[in-house]
């Protein structure tokens, strides 16, 4: 059975806190209806981390997934930019 294109999401690791598990913010604009202003809002993801290769600050590439515990639909398939470390 074919299925269709998994969605992906590009955003910012706020969290590695969780073993294989990272919290991922994905930032997008939308405009007011009624005031025709810009908004940004945001949307926190969980995602599978396997190696635990993601930090805080990473600009990573999430790609959604078969559900891997209560929380977690999504995966990590890319480290874009890592974060600077101090």
């Amino acid at each position: 059975m074919e299925r269709g294109r998994p969605k992906t999401r590009i955003g910012i690791v706020t969290s590695d806190k969780m073993q294989k598990t990272v919290v991922v913010r994905v930032d997008h604009r939308v405009k007011h209806p009624k005031y025709g202003k810009y908004v940004t809002r945001h949307v926190k993801y969980k995602a599978h981390d396997e190696n635990n290769a993601c930090a805080m600050g990473d600009k990573v590439m999430i790609v959604e997934t078969r559900p891997l515990s209560k929380d977690k639909r999504w995966r990590v398939v890319e480290t874009l930019v890592k974060a600077p470390t101090v």
